[in-house]
């Protein structure tokens, strides 16, 4: 049996956090049929709001670190697309892992869609109806790039459907 290679990308805190729950599933449950590669895009990279959380949650060091660092927003983003998607046509992953609405979140999300590589947007849906934050732009986008849509929500749910999601174009239905 082939192993499934999945890319998990994270950037920010959050990310780290939430990634977790997914790389211990692997590590304890799935390490056969799942290749993990841990990408980092450095958007956070200081020891606290970086580090610290691999080490406490037990995470394995990321394979990849772009080490982005900051920067407006175009140039912080513009550097995590490229970098991702040269690590995309490197690993050639079964799917990309995204999670919320950082810029990370966004990189990876036009760097796979672009690809073709199927993105999985954890924490799809999720709205402020605020276009002035950054961050609704990027969720907003990255659903619509991705290829399949984790809500974590039914309001999250409600928020896509009347975006014109359907659930009877998800890849698993089709």
């Amino acid at each position: 049996m082939t192993k499934i290679k999945i890319v998990n990308l994270v950037g920010a805190r959050p990310q780290i956090i939430k990634a977790s729950a997914i790389s211990r599933s692997i590590r304890n449950l799935f390490s056969g049929k799942i290749n993990e590669i841990i990408v980092h895009t450095g958007q956070h990279y200081d020891r606290e709001m970086s580090q610290v959380f691999f080490d406490e949650l037990e995470i394995s060091k990321p394979n990849y670190n772009l080490g982005v660092g900051s920067a407006r927003h175009g140039r912080q983003t513009g550097l995590m697309i490229t970098g991702i998607e040269e690590i995309l046509l490197t690993e050639k992953p079964d799917c990309l892992i995204i999670y919320g609405d950082t810029n990370s979140t966004l990189a990876g999300a036009l760097a796979g869609s672009k690809q073709h590589f199927p993105v999985v947007h954890v924490e799809a849906g999720l709205r402020s109806f605020n276009k002035k934050m950054p961050e609704e732009i990027n969720r907003i986008m990255s659903d619509h790039a991705s290829t399949l849509l984790f809500a974590p929500t039914n309001a999250a749910f409600k928020n896509l459907m009347a975006e014109g999601f359907k659930p009877e174009n998800s890849p698993l239905t089709a």
